[in-house]
């Protein structure tokens, strides 16, 4: 396969798709949501293998990358839903975060424009030492971001489906037209046993008629 095919089409795809789960990582890791660390994590070992699979001619590898994609898609569709409050789903629970905290997004308190402003609240009782987070002025909700991550995450695995589907075709192909034995020549055993056998008979023949054609000639005359 040449370079401007579909295998080099997926080796970008797969390096673009793990810059993003790492990048995507690092804010999640911020904002302690663990459940999208740990799928984030599941992600970058797959991808890896499926980058590893396309270079070294590896179609079983790009298989379950493929198969992955698909559940990635999944996960990513979940995700927008509870941003967006769909089903029942409450962006404000901590669901992401296992219950083991009230954590939100990083985006919530860092989004382009946002200014986080501290309140003390040493007035009521039981609250002492705490301060009150309040967040204005953010350019865009921070969910909106977290749904263009998960947007753009589906939109790179459903095209990194397509094109490991048609590598895993390509490299099928190719092992089901290819000999291991004599290559591509459909008649390896001919090819291999003609050479020794050529060999040996003309052996044969220095032996009996060293002088070669012109030997027989003066014994004829």
């Amino acid at each position: 396969m040449g370079c401007c095919t579909g295998r080099c089409t997926l080796i970008f795809l797969c390096t673009l798709q793990l810059l993003a789960a790492l990048e995507r990582q690092v804010f999640d890791f911020l904002g302690y949501q663990w459940a999208p660390i740990l799928a984030n994590f599941l992600h970058i070992i797959i991808v890896i293998l499926g980058l590893f699979g396309t270079i070294q001619y590896r179609p079983r590898y790009i298989v379950v990358y493929a198969i992955w994609t698909a559940v990635w898609v999944t996960w990513n569709i979940f995700i927008i839903c509870f941003y967006l409050e769909v089903g029942g789903l409450s962006k404000d629970s901590e669901l992401l975060t296992f219950n083991i905290s009230r954590h939100q997004s990083w985006w919530s308190e860092n989004g382009p424009g946002c200014v986080r402003k501290e309140a003390s609240m040493s007035g009521i009782k039981g609250l002492d030492n705490h301060s009150y987070i309040s967040v204005i002025g953010c350019a865009l909700e921070y969910r909106y971001i977290e749904v263009m991550h998960s947007s753009f995450q589906i939109l790179i695995a459903l095209v990194g489906f397509v094109y490991a589907c048609y590598v895993v075709s390509v490299f099928t192909e190719e092992e089901d037209s290819f000999d291991f034995i004599g290559g591509f020549d459909p008649f390896p055993l001919y090819h291999v046993n003609e050479k020794p056998t050529n060999l040996l008979f003309k052996q044969t023949y220095l032996l009996l008629f060293p002088t070669g054609f012109s030997g027989i000639e003066g014994m004829n005359k």
